[in-house]
């Protein structure tokens, strides 16, 4: 464990306060560069800073899963850590945890972090439970002890954690869950995360993992050296486009999400699929040639595949 683990450090080791503020700000400016919008300005006051404080819990405990904090070590001694404990990712992820323990009300005093402070209110005002942001950091640990998945049942598990509580959450934010919208909505984040893993498989292999289910390379013939060449060749292009397409099929399978609801959680809700469909065809548009590095969708793309969502989407209710 290292050293300073769970204590609070010495006044001389604190940053200044303006230094605190800085690693919250650049963990919520990263939402301009998701496949789709986090918190776009139609919404309602209330909903953008719910989804905002999500997205920033969310957003933290994957920097903190992947090492990509900000320098300096102040995440760390926000969470009650020595500074160096910023590069000890199983003792940050405890730490998180304990933080998250105080939103829901822990004996130990508030929150320490500046984005568990504002994710407090979010949790108290719409009665979220804890076990979605718990699920959030379960699958960061996982990420430290497993970088190979054998099976696609394998990598849909992950998926239930590291992907599917963020549609949960924004149902229960937005006060319109039941069954039948969580088991939609578990689709569409499944085939989210699997857009982004087929978008960032070059990022992930400098990070050593491989988010591609290994019973699907050995059906194409793609071993870890075939993905670590300059561009892919057609056994890496044929697996990608096989997973393309069952991220294609899970966010058919999640679009009448999009028409059981209405007004702007529609919209929102067709921008996430909308998303999910851009980044595919981007990849698709590459010609499933993902090494160089991750096909991006334009913005004009983005917007063409949320409107086609709104036209197709079936109506219920």
């Amino acid at each position: 464990m290292t050293p300073g683990h769970g204590t609070s450090p010495r006044p001389r080791e604190l940053p200044d306060a303006s230094a605190l503020s800085r690693p919250a700000a650049a963990t919520l400016g990263k939402a301009s560069s998701e496949n789709f919008p986090v918190a776009p300005a139609f919404l309602p006051r209330a909903w953008r800073e719910g989804l905002m404080a999500v997205y920033g819990y969310a957003r933290l405990v994957d920097d903190i899963g992947d090492g990509d904090l900000a320098p300096g070590g102040h995440d760390a001694v926000l969470l009650g850590l020595d500074p160096a404990a910023a590069d000890d990712r199983t003792a940050m992820l405890d730490a998180f945890e304990a933080d998250l323990r105080r939103v829901f009300g822990g004996t130990d005093g508030p929150p320490r972090h500046p984005l568990m402070l504002a994710l407090q209110p979010v949790v108290r005002a719409h009665a979220l439970t804890p076990e979605p942001f718990l699920g959030l950091i379960e699958a960061n640990r996982q990420d430290q002890r497993v970088s190979r998945y054998a099976t696609y049942g394998d990598l849909v598990g992950y998926c239930e954690l590291s992907a599917n509580p963020v549609g949960r959450l924004v149902l229960g934010l937005t006060g319109t869950s039941t069954p039948e919208r969580i088991r939609r909505s578990d689709a569409v984040c499944t085939a989210l995360q699997i857009a982004e893993h087929l978008q960032d498989v070059t990022e992930d292999l400098a990070r050593d993992r491989i988010y591609l289910p290994g019973e699907d390379m050995r059906r194409f013939h793609v071993s870890e050296a075939d993905l670590k060449a300059p561009s892919a060749g057609a056994s890496v292009r044929a697996l990608i486009a096989f997973e393309a397409e069952r991220a294609r099929e899970l966010l058919d399978e999640g679009t009448p999400l999009v028409g059981s609801v209405h007004g702007r959680l529609r919209l929102l809700l067709a921008g996430f699929v909308g998303g999910g469909r851009a980044a595919l065809r981007a990849v698709t548009a590459a010609g499933f040639d993902v090494l160089p590095g991750p096909p991006k969708p334009t913005k004009s793309g983005l917007l063409r595949e949320v409107a086609a969502v709104l036209r197709t989407a079936p109506r219920k209710g």
